[in-house]
């Protein structure tokens, strides 16, 4: 794993957003994976603010969602399709039809997350995928003893993950019990894995998924597996890495379009 750790979250997301940006200079039809939740918001608005600024051009790219809530019906303001739609695929100007992402309000629900495995192998497959991480070590929806060479698949909540996500509705008891999402084994697939973390609620998942052993009780410390992986941290996430001094040695004697 190559560790960048930057100031506070908006230095995190503008980085993100150069990588991005980069990307799709170098292929124009790139797929991007996206994540929702407060985290990946500034490297959504730092991406857009250079849209608008005309310095990359988004015409061309794809978005491809890493999970889905199940049972919400279709326009639910906090399904993620909504999410997505509202927080990226509208703010950079992409069409609707550049979207792709599993059915949650499916009759089957097993064949919906089949399917989407499909999709995103048909479409080349994902060339970034941005991530976050559950302070229990959760990615997308892979909640701690999820198989490491799992598919997209519908996955029971835990009760923390649940308690995280309250903020979103009105009631906690509004939030689903039942997601789908992508699995360890389909995230793994992606050709480049950039994890954000801020808050130091997090720095205890972000030091055992990079500095741990590689176990199901961490679903983020399978990405130690990939070949390409960046994890950008602030100060607060990188406060429990014990490494924290090498990685920010390591980062400061790189050009910065070598961040990522």
């Amino acid at each position: 794993m190559e560790v960048v750790i930057v100031k506070d979250a908006p230095a995190g997301g503008a980085l993100v957003a150069d990588s991005i940006a980069a990307l799709l200079r170098r292929k124009p039809d790139a797929l991007l994976g996206v994540a929702t939740g407060s985290t990946p918001l500034p490297v959504y608005q730092a991406l857009a603010a250079q849209v608008r600024a005309g310095s990359v051009d988004v015409s061309r790219a794809r978005i491809a969602q890493l999970d889905e809530y199940v049972g919400l019906p279709p326009g639910h303001p906090e399904s993620y399709r909504s999410v997505v739609l509202r927080e990226v695929v509208e703010p950079l100007g992409l069409d609707e039809a550049a979207f792709l992402g599993p059915d949650g309000s499916a009759d089957d629900v097993q064949a919906a997350c089949e399917a989407y495995d499909r999709a995103l192998a048909e479409a080349g497959g994902v060339d970034l995928q941005l991530l976050g991480i559950g302070t229990d070590g959760h990615i997308g929806f892979n909640e701690p003893c999820s198989s490491l060479a799992s598919r997209t698949r519908i996955k029971t909540l835990t009760r923390q993950t649940r308690a995280d996500n309250a903020r979103f509705f009105d009631s906690p008891d509004q939030v689903p019990h039942h997601v789908i999402t992508q699995g360890i084994g389909t995230i793994l697939e992606a050709r480049h894995l950039v994890l954000l973390a801020t808050g130091e609620g997090k720095a205890e998942a972000v030091a055992q998924a990079v500095e741990g052993p590689v176990a199901a009780l961490v679903p983020a410390s399978a990405l130690q597996l990939h070949p390409h992986v960046t994890v950008i941290v602030d100060e607060a996430a990188a406060g429990r890495l014990k490494l924290a001094d090498y990685f920010r040695a390591t980062y400061a004697s790189k050009p910065a379009w070598q961040g990522l």
